[in-house]
């Protein structure tokens, strides 16, 4: 599903209802504690939710909504995608920046763009239009304009 406006994260999907008093079981892709704080907007193809109450709950998390206070009204929410605004971080690599971008070796050579970023548990691996694959732990200079460089070892682009 595409973005409710141009620019915003899918961030997180309600997941179900939980209890009595209106609040809904979140699988949250963010890792950044602004998704948590009470008063964080979230959009959803069915309009805003301000997020009143949020705890961590087995690898998940119980979330409140303002307006939504019975078991009934959160079971409205099920399913909801939830989208938000990036957070700035230069620390960190993201996706929606490295997709389209060009991958240059430490030679200078053009290898490639960016078509998808792979979840892989030792590192996260960049998918190129030219079939290769590029863990990110190679990336040495995030996304400038429209490039990432990588230094790879001799052999990577071979296989």
């Amino acid at each position: 599903m595409p973005a409710p406006r141009p620019g915003l994260l899918e961030v997180g999907r309600i997941a179900r209802a939980h209890g009595l008093t209106g609040e809904v079981i979140v699988d949250l892709g963010s890792n950044h504690p602004e998704r948590t704080r009470a008063g964080t907007t979230f959009v959803t193809g069915s309009g805003d939710l301000v997020l009143a109450t949020a705890r961590p709950h087995g690898g998940r998390w119980l979330m409140s909504f303002d307006g939504y206070r019975t078991r009934e009204a959160a079971e409205e929410l099920r399913g909801l995608l939830l989208w938000a605004e990036p957070v700035a971080d230069d620390t960190v690599l993201w996706v929606h920046e490295l997709i389209g971008c060009e991958v240059v070796d430490q030679h200078g050579k053009g290898r490639g763009t960016v078509v998808a970023v792979l979840d892989n548990p030792a590192a996260d691996i960049l998918e190129l239009d030219s079939g290769a694959l590029v863990p990110v732990n190679f990336v040495t200079e995030g996304p400038s304009g429209s490039s990432v460089r990588v230094d790879v070892p001799e052999g990577l682009f071979d296989i």
